[in-house]
């Protein structure tokens, strides 16, 4: 059947959270001071707009969105190591984009880490720009 991009349930939390600690454990081997990644992945279900990538089951990826007024946040994205390069991400980040245009924003940001070189060039290719850095952050906006 593959790999399907669906809502997040309850039930989903403890293999996102497991499906997110090994997405960042690369990053924190390599020193990157981190925020708690994993935290609050039940709250995030129950309050905001949360997708998993689900194989068979299992939780590949995942993607925290926060609708406001007029705008969005990409909280969070993860894919499990062992699924990078499959478009798992992208496929996240379009489901993002198209739940942002049916709220009516105008934009979606990011917040990711400037230790993150990779990620930035990514976010930049898939059409976000950074709109400034302070400390160890890269802000980035896309307009919708």
């Amino acid at each position: 059947m593959g790999i399907i991009i669906r809502k997040a349930e309850t039930d989903d939390t403890v293999g996102l959270v497991i499906c997110i600690d090994l997405a960042y454990v690369g990053y924190a081997q390599q020193g990157i001071d981190l925020p708690p990644v994993s935290e609050g992945i039940a709250e995030d279900i129950r309050d905001h707009h949360v997708w998993v990538a689900d194989d068979a089951g299992e939780i590949v990826g995942g993607l925290i969105l926060m609708i406001s007024e007029g705008s969005s946040k990409l909280a969070n994205i993860a894919v499990h190591p062992e699924y990078g390069g499959r478009g798992i991400g992208g496929r996240l980040i379009d489901t993002a984009i198209a739940a942002s245009k049916a709220a009516n924003c105008h934009s979606i940001t990011l917040v990711t880490h400037a230790a993150m070189s990779d990620n930035v060039r990514l976010y930049e290719h898939l059409g976000w720009s950074k709109t400034g850095a302070r400390d160890n952050k890269v802000f980035m906006n896309r307009v919708l």
